[in-house]
């Protein structure tokens, strides 16, 4: 098994637990894919035919609304996924912008390789069982905080769990994902709130 894939194996181990013929047709399934810093791997109005993991590399999917603004939905680093899920998952056209904030370096599964994939094997089946169970918690907790913390306790919460964000992702892009302006973070990060 090449190198730059035991991260991966390590990832998915971490979930369940495979013999080495399931890990090795499991990982085959999945194309390495280097991607540009700047580059974009999903755009609105085109289909998102990958899940991709991140090997290497920083990754943000977000929005534009109809005045111009960006909302970031999600970030992704090393041993993260991230696709326009609602794209994927139905084969509709996207409604997001995916675009590395980095050089990176993917492992990408195409949509029919992962139906026949999770139908050859069920254990196949309940590994993206778990992922999918793992994002749905995290994206209810994320709606949650949204709603019930200020936006104070929102940023201090996102530096505990990901300091090192605010070296790898503009600060534009962290305050549209905690749900402010970028004035209005460095108002927070000044203490002047």
């Amino acid at each position: 098994m090449k190198e730059e894939y035991l991260s991966f194996k390590n990832h998915i181990n971490k979930r369940i637990l495979l013999s080495e013929n399931e890990m090795r047709t499991f990982i085959s399934a999945f194309k390495l894919k280097k991607v540009r810093k700047r580059q974009f791997i999903i755009q609105p109005d085109f289909t998102a035919t990958y899940r991709n993991y991140v090997l290497n590399g920083a990754l943000r999917a977000y929005v534009i609304n109809d005045e111009g603004q960006e909302s970031t939905i999600q970030f992704a680093i090393e041993d993260w996924w991230i696709t326009d899920y609602n794209s994927y998952i139905y084969q509709k056209p996207a409604t997001m912008f995916v675009m590395a904030v980095e050089e990176s370096i993917l492992l990408q599964i195409d949509y029919d390789t992962e139906q026949r994939l999770k139908h050859s094997n069920p254990n196949f089946e309940i590994f993206f069982r778990i992922m999918a169970e793992r994002s749905t918690a995290y994206m209810q907790r994320r709606v949650i905080e949204n709603i019930t913390l200020t936006a104070k306790e929102r940023y201090e919460k996102f530096l505990l769990k990901y300091s090192d964000f605010s070296q790898r992702f503009p600060q534009y892009a962290i305050a549209s994902y905690l749900g402010m302006s970028t004035e209005f973070l460095s108002r927070i990060k000044n203490n002047k709130l």
